[in-house]
C-alpha cells in the first residue's frame, strides 16, 4: 500500500477517534455522565454505530480513552508553567496552584462518580508517575537551591503535595484552593525543626503549643 494512502488512512482514523472523544466530553459536560451511550455517541458525532465500534467496544473505553487524553492535556499544561518561570520556589508554587485548581474544576464539573470511574487504568497510573516525577523534580531543584527544606526526601514531600492537594476536590470555592496551596508549600520551607524517624517519644521533642490544654 502506498505511504501516501496509508498517512491518509491513519490520518482519517484519527480524525474520527478525536471527534468520537469530543463529542462524549461535550455530552459529559452538557448533560452528565449517564448521557453517553453508544447510540448517542454515533449520531452526535456523526457516525454509524458499526463505524463507532470498530474503534472503541464499549462506552467505558470511550470515557477511559477521554479521560486519558484530558490527563495528558493537563500534565502538558503543568509542564507549561514550570518552564515559563525561572525561580525553583514559584515554579513549584506555580505548578502546585495549577494542580490543584484543575483537581477542584475536575470534581465541580463531574463529581464523585465520574472520578470513581476514570482514576483507574494503566494509563492513568502512568500519568501519576509523570506529575509525581515532575513535583519531584521541583522539589529536589528548590531543595539544592536553599528555597525549601532538604531534611526530607524530595520524593515524600512530592508524595505530601499531592495528596494534601486532592482535597482541592471539595472545596468551596477557588479562593480557598489557593489558601490550601499556600498552606501546604509551608510545610516544604525550610525547618528548624528537623524531621527524624522515631518512635512515640518524638512528639515529646516539637515546640509546646500555649492554650493548647
Amino acid at each position: 500500500m502506498p505511504k501516501l494512502w496509508t498517512e491518509t488512512i491513519e490520518a482519517h482514523r484519527g480524525a474520527v477517534r478525536e471527534a468520537v472523544l469530543d463529542t462524549a466530553a461535550a455530552l459529559v459536560a452538557e448533560h452528565g455522565l449517564l448521557s453517553v451511550t453508544m447510540s448517542r455517541l454515533a449520531q452526535e458525532a456523526g457516525i454509524g454505530r458499526a463505524t463507532l465500534y470498530k474503534y472503541f467496544p464499549d462506552v467505558e473505553s470511550v470515557l477511559a480513552a477521554w479521560h486519558e487524553r484530558r490527563v495528558a492535556d493537563h500534565l502538558a499544561r503543568l509542564e507549561a508553567v514550570r518552564d515559563r518561570l525561572t525561580d525553583p520556589a514559584e515554579r513549584l508554587w506555580g505548578v502546585l496552584e495549577a494542580y490543584a485548581l484543575m483537581t477542584y474544576e475536575r470534581h465541580e464539573h463531574h463529581g464523585t462518580d465520574m472520578a470513581a470511574l476514570l482514576h483507574q487504568g494503566a494509563g492513568i497510573a502512568h500519568a501519576h508517575q509523570r506529575l509525581l516525577d515532575l513535583v519531584t523534580g521541583l522539589v529536589a531543584e528548590g531543595a539544592k537551591s536553599g528555597a525549601l527544606r532538604d531534611d526530607v526526601a524530595a520524593d515524600e514531600l512530592a508524595a505530601y503535595c499531592l495528596h494534601a492537594l486532592g482535597a482541592a476536590a471539595g472545596l468551596p470555592s477557588k479562593a480557598a484552593v489557593r489558601r490550601l496551596v499556600t498552606v501546604t508549600v509551608t510545610g516544604l520551607l525550610p525547618s528548624a525543626h528537623p524531621v527524624e524517624a522515631g518512635g512515640p517519644g518524638q512528639r515529646a521533642a516539637l515546640p509546646h503549643r500555649h492554650g493548647s490544654h
